[in-house]
């Protein structure tokens, strides 16, 4: 299920089509119509006192995330702001928490190993949770999302979800749609297997299917129902949404104070309103949960 950049130019857009924020009223990238929440989030020193020393000190948690998944982390019409529903959550978090939160593009498959490794503090790029995820590191769930496919508008090739063989389809590497989905049901083709198009990024993936390079594509509901919105008519979801599961916050195995730190200040900011605002401008606030644990 997990299932990504901006090109800015209306001529991109039509390459991209659900990537970026082509239907927004600015640069900005926020929804066509719709202002950043006006919550205001403030520190709770208790919270705070949870965190590394060295996030402390720094003042900074850093973050990673794939920039190419709208909309909930993709880059702004400067090609360099990272922005989305996950920023603006995790923005809120890190105010509880009393310091900042730095945005670093990075593939979605190199994330998991960069927290591992400490290049990041924390992964924040709608990973679904799964127990292979939880055996690396301690995973946050902060939202609820399930898999939707999407075609060409009016299905021109006659995709059918439920036997895609002999089909082309594009997906977006290290995805669970990638690693658990297709491979499932490639096991039910026979000889007649789908060719899979796997792509880096999201982004990638959607432009596949809008330029006839790809009959259909999966991905995270959210970000397909984006991209279709996005699409100007040229792409529509087929079938039902399906498999819904949390997407958690990356954080490393060994830190697990740091872990229950990011689910109380989850808690602290639905309560004071801005986790709800952060869903509600990027139109997702069906994805909203009411447990915040970690590793559940």
């Amino acid at each position: 299920m997990n299932v990504r950049a901006k090109l800015g130019l209306a001529t991109a857009c039509v390459a991209a089509l659900a990537l970026s924020a082509c239907g927004s009223d600015s640069l900005s990238g926020e929804p066509a119509g719709e202002s950043a929440p006006s919550v205001s989030v403030s520190s709770d020193a208790d919270l705070a006192s949870q965190l590394p020393q060295e996030i402390r000190d720094a003042g900074v948690i850093k973050v990673g995330t794939d920039a190419s998944y709208a909309p909930n982390e993709f880059l702004a019409g400067d090609g360099k702001t990272v922005q989305g529903m996950d920023v603006d959550v995790f923005n809120a978090v890190a105010a509880k928490l009393g310091v900042r939160a730095e945005f670093q593009p990075a593939d979605f498959s190199s994330i998991i190993t960069g927290v591992q490794g400490g290049k990041y503090d924390v992964g924040v790029s709608s990973f679904t949770i799964n127990d292979e995820r939880k055996q690396q590191v301690n995973m946050v769930s902060y939202f609820s999302a399930g898999t939707q496919w999407a075609t060409a508008a009016g299905n021109p090739e006659s995709i059918d979800a439920d036997n895609a063989c002999g089909k082309t389809i594009a997906v977006q590497t290290g995805t669970v749609q990638e690693t658990d989905d297709l491979p499932a049901r490639q096991e039910q083709c026979g000889d007649d297997k789908i060719e899979v198009l796997q792509f880096k990024g999201q982004d990638q993936a959607t432009s596949a299917v809008v330029t006839g390079k790809a009959d259909a594509m999966l991905a995270d509901s959210p970000v397909v129902a984006y991209a279709v919105k996005q699409s100007a008519g040229k792409l529509e979801t087929l079938g039902d949404i399906y498999e819904a599961a949390p997407y958690g916050y990356v954080v490393p195995k060994e830190e697990t104070g740091f872990a229950d730190a990011l689910a109380a200040a989850l808690e602290a900011v639905q309560a004071d309103g801005s986790y709800e605002a952060a869903l509600t401008k990027w139109g997702v606030e069906q994805g909203a949960v009411t447990d915040f644990a970690v590793n559940p």
